[in-house]
């Protein structure tokens, strides 16, 4: 029987891995996997553009109300100025009128914001009804049959969470989704109490 020398041997074991790394291990099998429900929206190509967008949406809205902002300051500071030279009964009607534009104004910028609050929402919600069969077949394809968000668990082992495999595989076959509709307000009710004509 021929030996081999120590060297010879260390020779063959150098040539084991590449051989073995052709061969694709497959998924663990497991009844259970684990993804993180809030990576699986923000990581994807539809959260993305949803986040995008309403970011853009915040920073147009915050820019409008500074904007506002300085014009009312100003209106303000030229009304204080005039006064001495009104007449009382003009002043108290030109503050009364002031005072009405900026709670309209406010009521409506207020109603902007909610606008994008609920697109925010909306899109979650879009989002989540329109992966499931995606989230369905990957389950199928690991031979599982429970999905649990990871933030929930207390210690889960790692060859579980097909967060990742979820996100490339909603990104293929749903990609970033719709574009999101315009933060129109909603109509507001016209105020009620005292100031209301």
């Amino acid at each position: 029987m021929r030996r081999f020398r120590a060297w010879q041997l260390a020779g063959l074991l150098l040539l084991a891995p590449p051989a073995l790394a052709q061969t694709e291990v497959p998924p663990p099998s497991s009844p259970i996997l684990t993804i993180d429900q809030e990576r699986l929206y923000a990581a994807s190509a539809w959260g993305k553009r949803a986040s995008a967008y309403l970011s853009d949406e915040s920073v147009r809205l915050s820019a409008e109300n500074r904007e506002l902002e300085a014009k009312l300051v100003a209106e303000e500071k030229d009304l204080t100025d005039a006064r001495p030279t009104m007449d009382p009964d003009v002043f108290r009607k030109a503050a009364d009128a002031f005072d009405a534009r900026v709670v309209e104004l406010r009521r409506t910028q207020d109603g902007k914001a909610r606008a994008i609050a609920r697109i925010s929402d909306a899109e979650r919600q879009k989002f989540y009804a329109a992966v499931l069969p995606v989230l369905g077949e990957v389950l199928r394809r690991r031979g599982a049959v429970l999905v649990l968000d990871s933030r929930a668990i207390f210690v889960s082992v790692e060859a579980i969470d097909v967060t990742d495999e979820m996100i490339d595989a909603i990104d293929t076959t749903i990609g970033a989704g719709e574009n999101a509709p315009d933060p129109t307000p909603e109509p507001m009710p016209p105020p009620t109490g005292e100031g209301a004509n």
